[in-house]
């Protein structure tokens, strides 16, 4: 596997997954219970956007920056973006967090963390990261196998009843890896019904994912929401044209959360012809 984080951190689409990342870290630790949460492709968990790979594409230009630039007033934005104000206050100005560094960021005491990341030198960074974070486990080895051997989830001998698996792989064989991804998620089902799995996607031509999100309709769960966010129109299958995730036995109105911070997030860092969607696939039982 070649894909390299670092040479997008920052750009719309991270922007649209950690947006909804913590919107649902909010939502579940809105109640007292403790919470499980799995990464499963979690990279080095923290980015320098002044780092020679994120100048190189400059993607964080258009994606992080200019959100802080247009600074929208919405409560999910305004909650992702004091998470990255809070993130430069500790390690710099030019940090961008990843997943695993949210996670951390929006969970509580009475919470559990895994990371996985299979490619050693990222994981390496990730392990030294969190090392003084008793929360957290890192673990080098692929997702996919984590999630049969982490879930249903368990903090010594007590079981976690409620949890939320974030599945964000490179897409290096589109394709394959939505296979990959679905088999995975309906495995998880199997073992952890009552868990939240998001899936993370690119949007390059739309009527590609049509097959995709009809197989993610069925899988055996109580509700399937689809959100996405275009910065352009997805005619152009050479480029990222914007990004979606499917959200599975998604919080109970998450719907009506995200609504309005994805189409202020089309406004904010899109440019001519950029859209925002959030659709039930299957409505919540």
């Amino acid at each position: 596997m070649n894909y390299r984080h670092a040479f997008h951190a920052g750009n719309h689409a991270d922007v649209l997954k950690h947006v909804v990342l913590l919107a649902l870290c909010d939502a579940l630790t809105a109640k007292p219970a403790p919470l499980f949460a799995l990464d499963t492709h979690a990279g080095r968990g923290r980015y320098r956007l002044r780092a020679d790979a994120a100048l190189r594409t400059g993607e964080a230009d258009e994606g992080i920056e200019r959100l802080l630039a247009e600074d929208p007033r919405v409560p999910a934005i305004t909650r992702y973006l004091a998470a990255v104000r809070a993130c430069r206050k500790a390690h710099g100005n030019d940090a961008y967090p990843g997943s695993p560094w949210l996670l951390a960021h929006a969970l509580r005491e009475q919470d559990r963390i895994a990371c996985c990341e299979i490619q050693p030198a990222e994981s390496a960074v990730l392990a030294e990261g969190f090392e003084h974070d008793r929360r957290v486990r890192v673990l080098p080895t692929d997702g996919y196998a984590a999630m049969r051997s982490l879930l249903p989830p368990r903090d010594g001998d007590a079981r976690i009843g409620r949890g939320l698996v974030l599945i964000d792989p490179p897409y290096e064989t589109q394709l394959a890896e939505f296979d990959d991804a679905l088999a995975a998620i309906r495995e998880g089902l199997r073992r952890f019904p009552q868990g939240v799995f998001a899936l993370w996607y690119p949007i390059k031509l739309r009527r590609t994912l049509g097959p995709f999100q009809r197989r993610a309709a069925d899988l055996p769960a109580k509700s399937v929401l689809v959100s996405e966010l275009l910065v352009r129109p997805d005619d152009s299958p050479l480029r990222m044209n914007g990004s979606g995730l499917v959200v599975v036995n998604a919080p109970w109105k998450f719907d009506a959360a995200l609504t309005p911070a994805l189409a202020a997030l089309a406004g904010a860092i899109g440019g001519k012809g950029a859209s925002s969607r959030v659709q039930w696939l299957r409505g919540p039982e």
